[in-house]
């Protein structure tokens, strides 16, 4: 059974930082890119940021520089390590598997989490 769980949100002050946690089970880690998204209320979700199985990255632009993702493979385990938080980072936060690259788009990952609240106070 494909499992993601994610973990590490909570409430912080703007500045603050979180480090997310996406623990893969239930498929090969190492043949599949993982992706954060987000989704605040009344929004789409969107992409945060993503890591291939060879290790490339991507940043949506609201998050460069501030954000950090990686990846364990001997844990199955991806990381978002978020710095500088603002207000308009409060969302859920997921990640999601895919098979065959990154992509922006939502609707074309196989496999989701539930989500972890980020909340920034202003």
């Amino acid at each position: 059974e494909v499992q993601l769980q994610a973990s590490g949100g909570g409430l912080v002050q703007t500045g603050g930082s979180l480090r997310l946690s996406c623990v893969a089970s239930g498929f090969n880690f190492d043949d599949y890119a993982i992706g954060w998204f987000r989704q605040a209320p009344g929004k789409e979700r969107e992409v945060v940021s993503c890591i291939s199985d060879d290790g490339a990255t991507f940043y949506d632009d609201s998050v460069k520089g501030r954000f950090t993702i990686s990846s364990d493979s001997a844990k199955n385990t991806v990381y978002l390590q978020m710095n500088n938080l603002k207000p308009e980072d409060t969302a859920v936060y997921y990640c999601a598997a895919r098979s065959g690259g990154v992509s922006t788009n939502h609707r074309l990952w196989n496999y989701w989490g539930r989500g972890t609240q980020v909340t920034v106070s202003s």
